[in-house]
């Protein structure tokens, strides 16, 4: 089984949410949708902008806690490194 770390936002440089899923698709539709309450349905966080897969979950957490006491210039790093212009990446892992 396949586990996934990930960042929402909702801008680029705006709010992000950090999240763990062991269903990214699942997941983030059901951000996108606001089908959760909460954090990312208050701030509107719709757009998957980073994730990174493992097979094990105690891993995909201890990722989840590392990323959420980052700095949030780390963060913003993290994520420019690889989607420099913020884009949604939900559209190509749905295929």
């Amino acid at each position: 089984m396949s586990y996934y770390v990930y960042i929402m936002t909702n801008k680029p440089n705006g709010v992000v949410y950090i999240g763990v899923t062991n269903d990214i698709i699942r997941r983030v539709y059901e951000h996108k949708h606001h089908l959760v309450k909460g954090f990312t349905e208050q701030y509107n966080l719709d757009k998957l902008v980073w994730f990174e897969q493992t097979e094990d979950v105690t891993s995909a957490i201890a990722k989840e806690k590392q990323l959420k006491n980052w700095h949030r210039q780390w963060k913003i790093n993290l994520i420019e490194k690889d989607n420099p212009n913020w884009q949604d990446l939900y559209n190509e892992i749905i295929g």
